[in-house]
């Protein structure tokens, strides 16, 4: 070979070198990162579902993994240091209110977007009554949920005045619905969209009582003091996936599919169609401070919180400091929920 070829050569490996070593450096500074799910997926979750199919976690340097857990399973593995990002604020908001040291980071959907579904002939809440339904496991938002808003709104109680059957994901209540092993059941808006597209009914959202954010996350504050760097990461994560998903339904739709195992491309047109501008990373503070009052004034129903005890200030719990700065370095839009 001559000198000029080997000349050339030598250029051609440098360049090639060259160009390849920030895809080297990208995959080095992947940071593990561990992420809450339950089973079956939620729709209120969407945000992260889309972070991931999206790659904008590893656009952040992430390496995410999700880990599928019952809710209440994911609070104990999130306090203990093996959960590094929880989406079931409620249960963390009463860990925190019974002295846990969490912090929440980032939101998700922009209201509690929990439905009750039927069949047959009930045709409103009321209806209910001595009837069985459907909920997730004891502790799991989507067991609180509906005690919670069944109990404040319309004075039924678990066990005396409708029976539960408790399933750990929400796949599985659609066809005990169909079945007739369950009267109705509480499922996220997307797993709704799914029932009523199979001839189920909506007779009742949480939402137009408790008006609260959903799916936030939180983590033990270990971690987001020891790791402040990757905390930012996953809230611009989830941030951009946010904006991703009012504009983007195919990408959306993709995540969506994936992550909730649904396959009927009808039905997950209509998810993103119902949801896309449902979702946001900001806490207003209102709505995050609902959050722990309404916990409060359960466990005041379980005898768990004082009566005369008032709510300490939630912002105590909410990096929100670290939340302004992430949605500000990305170029946040606010949610406008509502429209389409």
């Amino acid at each position: 070979m001559s000198m000029r070829s080997l000349r050339t050569l030598s250029m051609t490996l440098a360049a090639l070198a060259a160009a390849f070593l920030p895809m080297a450096s990208i995959a080095q500074a992947q940071t593990k990162i561990t992420i809450g799910k339950v089973v079956g997926g939620n729709g209120l979750h969407i945000p992260s579902y889309v972070a991931d199919v999206a790659g904008i976690f590893k656009q952040e340097g992430l390496e995410a993994r999700f880990i599928s857990l019952t809710g209440k399973a994911q609070v104990t593995a999130g306090m203990s240091g093996n959960l590094d990002f929880v989406p079931i604020p409620s249960g963390g908001a009463q860990a925190a209110l019974n002295g846990a040291e969490i912090r929440y980071t980032v939101g998700q959907s922009m209201s509690s977007q929990w439905v009750f579904v039927t069949r047959g002939d009930i045709t409103k809440i009321e209806d209910l009554r001595g009837k069985t339904i459907g909920y997730g496991r004891l502790g799991s938002a989507d067991y609180d949920e509906g005690a919670t808003y069944l109990g404040r709104f319309f004075n039924m109680q678990v066990g005396k005045d409708y029976k539960v059957i408790a399933y750990q994901g929400e796949p599985e209540r659609i066809p005990a619905l169909l079945n007739k092993d369950i009267d109705a059941t509480m499922v996220s808006a997307a797993h709704a969209a799914q029932a009523v597209s199979m001839g189920m009914k909506v007779i009742g959202r949480t939402s137009d009582k408790m008006p609260r954010v959903g799916g936030t996350f939180w983590s033990a504050k270990v971690f987001t003091d020891k790791n402040p760097e990757t905390v930012q990461k996953f809230s611009r994560s989830i941030a951009k996936a946010v904006m991703y998903l009012r504009d983007n339904k195919e990408g959306s739709v993709k995540a969506i599919k994936e992550h909730l195992g649904l396959d009927n491309d009808k039905v997950v047109g209509f998810i993103w169609d119902a949801l896309h501008n449902a979702f946001g990373a900001e806490l207003p503070r209102d709505q995050f401070r609902e959050i722990f009052e309404s916990r409060r004034l359960d466990m005041i129903a379980e005898n768990q919180w004082p009566k005369d005890k008032p709510l300490p200030d939630p912002e105590q719990f909410l990096l929100r400091a670290q939340l302004e700065s992430a949605l500000k370095e990305v170029n946040y839009v606010p949610a406008k929920v509502g429209t389409n």
